[in-house]
């Protein structure tokens, strides 16, 4: 059970902190930019690709001593693209609001860097457990990184969060943050911020360990009581 938990933990530190798809790793831009005009749309479109990278590198990972090496990169393609059909299947069916909000979006799941960059990394080297997780964490890093950038822009460009007016009647939105520059700008800021709070938390971990280091070495130094006496 400790190793599962262990897994676990490390996939989701890997995939929302330390190698995030969006402000870490800065792949699958073109979704980010242009599906975060709301949170609604953001949300969605984040665990579409969450639902596409589970299945795709649990069937990569299945299959990985069958595939030979030459043909990899087309069967990964073939395999994610049945999971698009079928995400976008079932989105048409009982999401058809949202399906055609996303638009030609959701079929270019399929092109999508993050979904080939963890088949390649990851699923095509590890056990079916890691990969399935590493799908999941890595979706919703991805997720909640879209989710945010659409929420800010929501708010900031339309006064609303997820259609609901959440802003003072006085307040003017700045729609400039729903088109394109303003995703730019809001993508710049949040990484900005990403970058500065992963500083100052390496920054206080060697400072820790630092000081931890002279801490050793002054107790090391001093004689003990039996040299002493």
């Amino acid at each position: 059970m400790s190793g599962f938990l262990s897994v676990i933990k490390e996939r989701f530190k890997e995939g929302f902190v330390t190698n995030n798809p969006t402000f870490i790793q800065f792949i699958g831009m073109c979704p980010t930019l242009a599906t975060t005009t709301s949170a609604k749309n953001a949300l969605g479109m984040g665990l579409a690709v969450t639902a596409v990278l589970a299945f795709s590198n649990t069937v990569i990972s299945l299959l990985r001593k069958i595939i030979p090496s030459q043909v990899r990169i087309a069967a990964f393609i073939v395999i994610i693209s049945g999971a698009v059909t079928a995400t976008e299947l079932l989105m048409k069916a009982f999401l058809p609001a949202l399906n055609a909000a996303l638009g030609i979006f959701i079929p270019l799941i399929v092109v999508n860097c993050i979904i080939l960059a963890r088949a390649e990394a990851f699923a095509s080297k590890n056990k079916v457990f890691p990969s399935f997780v590493d799908g999941i964490a890595m979706g919703l890093g991805f997720t909640g990184a879209l989710f945010l950038i659409g929420s800010v822009r929501e708010i900031i460009g339309a006064g609303t969060w997820f259609g609901m007016k959440v802003t003072p009647e006085a307040y003017s939105p700045a729609t400039i943050f729903i088109m394109a520059p303003g995703a730019f700008f809001t993508l710049g800021v949040l990484v900005a911020i990403t970058n500065k709070i992963k500083y100052d938390v390496n920054e206080r971990k060697r400072k820790k360990e630092a000081n931890a280091a002279l801490a050793l070495a002054d107790r090391a130094e001093k004689p003990s009581e039996e040299e002493t006496v």
